[in-house]
C-alpha cells in the first residue's frame, strides 16, 4: 500500500517531474505557482454537452492519430481501455510516438508491453510510471516525456480484429521552453523468436548521449526448465568490457532464486506461469529510476539466454544457452534523434504461436449435447462477438459437451476461453473422453480468461471436448459454465523432437 500512495503523491508533483526531488519527497513544489498550461487530449465525445460516445473505433489493419501536440511541452500522463476483438490485441496493437516532426518514431512497442506486460496479456501490477488496473484494462503511465517543437501519438491497429472502442487521455503541460539539458524519452521494442544461438540477447543499441531507465522483458518457454541465469551486461560508451555486469536474469530484475508473480515501484513480474512445461509465459519490468545508467556516446545493454535443462539422455544441466522466445522493451532519454531503428514485426507475427480458432462457444449451440441444465447465448461485452454459451447449472454433475473438427494433424496447446463469476462452478475438462485439465470459474466479478487444456498432437477429424461440474467454491452462487472459444496454438518454434540443446549450442 505504501508504494501505491507514493505512485499517486508523484502523479502529484508539480512542474516538469524531475524523479531525483521526487523520490525524496514527492509532494515537494506543491505549493509553488506553475508556470505552464494544463492540457489534455482525449477520445471526449465532441458532443461533450449531451453525447456519451467518448471512444474511438479502430478497424482491422488501420491507424489513429490520438494527438497532435504544439510544444514546448511535457506529457506526464497517458491513460487508455480497449474493447478488442481479438484477446491478444496488446501484441497486435501498436504505440508509436514521434517528437518534433522526426521521420522515424522514438516510441515504438506494443501497446500492452510498453505498458509492461508481454504476450498480448491483460494483467494488473503497480509500480512508480506504469500502474494497470481493472484485471489489466486500464492502462496508465507516468514517464515524463518532454518535447520542443511538437509531439504525435499514433496507435496501429495490426490486428486481423477491429477494437470496437479505444478510449484515452493524453494529460500534458505546455511550457514557454524548457531547459537545454531536456532529453528525449525513446522506448523501443524488439524480439527473437527462437534467441539467436551463440550471441547474448539484445536489449538496446543506442548511439547519442542520454540515460537508460527501464527494461521489460518477456519469454516464451521453448522447453521446461529455467530460463533466468543469464547475466545481464552494460557496455558504455564504446567500451569493450561491460561496464555494468550482473549476476542472473532474475537478480537483475531484483528478484532472487527464480521468479514468482509481485510488483513494486521499482521492479516486479506481473506474469510468471513456472518453469514446468513449453509454453510458460514470464513478463518482468525493471526501473532504473534511483540509478539511471548515463553514457555520453553510446550504450549497448544485452542479457545471455542461459538456464537449467534435461536432455533426451536425462542428464541435466543448470547453465546452458536455451532456445526460448524473447521479447523486450528498452525504455531511455537521451538528447540527440536517434539513428534509425529496422521495423518491428508487424502485429500478428509478434505472437511467439499461430491460433487456430477450432469453436465458437454460442454458435455451437445447436450441437452442443448437455446435461438437463438451461444452455443459452448469453452476452457479455468482451465475448466474442458480444456473446458466451452458457450452461445455467444448478448442482454438480452437470455437463455440457462440444464437438470441433480439424482438416489435418496439429501439435500445439488446446486452449479454452472461459467465464469466471460469482455463478460459476468447478469443472473437470475431457479430451475425446481422457481427463485432460479441472478448471476452478468462481470470481467475485464477471471476466473471461484463457484455460490451458492439453499439449497434445491432434489428428485429423473430430474431437468431442466435455465440461463435467464436480463442484463449486464455497462462496459461489451456482455452478454455471461460460464456454466461449476453443482454440490451438501452434508455436512459431518448437525444437524438433529428440534435439539436444548441446548439438544446437555447437552448431
Amino acid at each position: 500500500m505504501k508504494h501505491r500512495i507514493l505512485v499517486f503523491a508523484l502523479v502529484l508533483a508539480a512542474g516538469i517531474p524531475t524523479l531525483a526531488g521526487a523520490l525524496g519527497n514527492p509532494l515537494a513544489g506543491l505549493e509553488k505557482l506553475k508556470n505552464y498550461e494544463a492540457r489534455r487530449a482525449s477520445s471526449s465525445d465532441p458532443d461533450w454537452v449531451a453525447g456519451n460516445a467518448d471512444y474511438r473505433p479502430l478497424p482491422p489493419h488501420s491507424s489513429f492519430t490520438v494527438a497532435e501536440l504544439d510544444g514546448p511541452g511535457v506529457i506526464t500522463h497517458i491513460w487508455c481501455t480497449l474493447l478488442h476483438g481479438s484477446p491478444y490485441y496488446s501484441r497486435e496493437v501498436t504505440l508509436r510516438i514521434y517528437w518534433d516532426g522526426e521521420e522515424h518514431p522514438s516510441v515504438e512497442a506494443p501497446l500492452g508491453d510498453f505498458f509492461g506486460v508481454g504476450h498480448g496479456l491483460d494483467r494488473a501490477f503497480h509500480s512508480l510510471p506504469v500502474r494497470v488496473t481493472s484485471d489489466g484494462k486500464a492502462r496508465n503511465c507516468y514517464w515524463p516525456m518532454p518535447f520542443r517543437k511538437s509531439a504525435r501519438i499514433v496507435v496501429d491497429n495490426e490486428s486481423e480484429a477491429g477494437c470496437l472502442a479505444f478510449y484515452y487521455y493524453v494529460d500534458w503541460q505546455q511550457h514557454d521552453q524548457l531547459p537545454d539539458d531536456t532529453a528525449y524519452f525513446h522506448a523501443r521494442y524488439r524480439q527473437e523468436f527462437p534467441c539467436r544461438m551463440g550471441q547474448n540477447y539484445l536489449l538496446a543499441d543506442i548511439r547519442g548521449r542520454g540515460h537508460y531507465v527501464g527494461t521489460v522483458q518477456s519469454v516464451y518457454s521453448a522447453s521446461a526448465g529455467w530460463y533466468g541465469e543469464g547475466d545481464d551486461f552494460f557496455f558504455i560508451d564504446g567500451e569493450t568490457e561491460p561496464r555494468l555486469r550482473g549476476t542472473g536474469t532474475e537478480d537483475y530484475f531484483c528478484d532472487a532464486w527464480g521468479f514468482r508473480e509481485q510488483d513494486g515501484p521499482f521492479y516486479g513480474t506481473p506474469v510468471w506461469e513456472g518453469e514446468s512445461g513449453a509454453g510458460r509465459r514470464g513478463s518482468a519490468y525493471r526501473w532504473h529510476l534511483p540509478d539511471p545508467i548515463p553514457f555520453k556516446k553510446s550504450l549497448r545493454a544485452e542479457i545471455e539466454h542461459k538456464g537449467s535443462q534435461v536432455f533426451p539422455d536425462n542428464n541435466f544441466t543448470g547453465f546452458i544457452e536455451r532456445d526460448d522466445c524473447l521479447s523486450s522493451v528498452a525504455f531511455w532519454y537521451q538528447i540527440e534523434p536517434h539513428h534509425p531503428w529496422p521495423p518491428i514485426p508487424k502485429g500478428p507475427d509478434r505472437l511467439p504461436f499461430r491460433e487456430h480458432r477450432l469453436l465458437v462457444g454460442w454458435s455451437a449451440l445447436p450441437q452442443s449435447a448437455h446435461s438437463a441444465h438451461p444452455l443459452k447465448a448469453d452476452g457479455m461485452f468482451w465475448s466474442t462477438d458480444g456473446k458466451f454459451l452458457r450452461l445455467a447449472a444448478t448442482e454438480a454433475g452437470a455437463w455440457l459437451e462440444v464437438k470441433f473438427t480439424i482438416e489435418k494433424e496439429l501439435t500445439g496447446e488446446l486452449h479454452a476461453r472461459l467465464t469466471l463469476g460469482p455463478d460459476f462452478g468447478n469443472y473437470r475438462v475431457r479430451l475425446d473422453g481422457e481427463p485432460v485439465a479441472t478448471v476452478k470459474l468462481y470470481r467475485p466479478t464477471a471476466v473471461q480468461e484463457e484455460f490451458k487444456l492439453a499439449d497434445r498432437a491432434l489428428t485429423a477429424g473430430e474431437h468431442r471436448l466435455r465440461f463435467e461440474c464436480v463442484g463449486k467454491a464455497a462462496d459461489a452462487d451456482a455452478f454455471h459454465l461460460g464456454l466461449d472459444r476453443v482454440t490451438l496454438r501452434v508455436p512459431v518454434y518448437r525444437r524438433p523432437a529428440g534435439a539436444d540443446l548441446r548439438e544446437l549450442q555447437a552448431k
